[in-house]
């Protein structure tokens, strides 16, 4: 079995978190640490794994990346909630106008 690659501190960049985090579905991975993006995250220096016998035990690199780059991943993963809390509310609103039409066109 080959060992997992980790990027030291001094390799990660700006533009490796930013690639890693511009899918929805990773950073919402990066908020919670769970899915099948892990390599992507791990190999971006966002996340360390370990392996324990046949499974990996992923936790995330936040303080050393705070350290590394103060604030920027609290301010994408707070843009992320942000833009998730608007994407919902959007979704409620236009379910509540398919209900409306529906109610009038009865």
């Amino acid at each position: 079995m080959r060992p997992l690659f980790h990027p030291s501190i001094e390799e990660i960049t700006v533009e490796g978190i930013l690639h890693a985090l511009s899918d929805p579905v990773r950073v919402a991975i990066y908020a919670d640490i769970v899915s099948q993006h892990f390599r992507e995250l791990r190999e971006a220096g966002l996340i360390r794994g370990e392996r324990r016998g046949v499974e990996v035990h992923n936790t995330s690199r936040c303080t050393e990346l705070e350290q590394r780059f103060p604030g920027l991943i609290r301010a994408i993963v707070n843009a992320h909630a942000i833009q998730s809390r608007d994407e919902g509310q959007g979704k409620k609103r236009a379910a509540q106008r398919t209900a409306r039409r529906a109610l009038k066109n009865k």
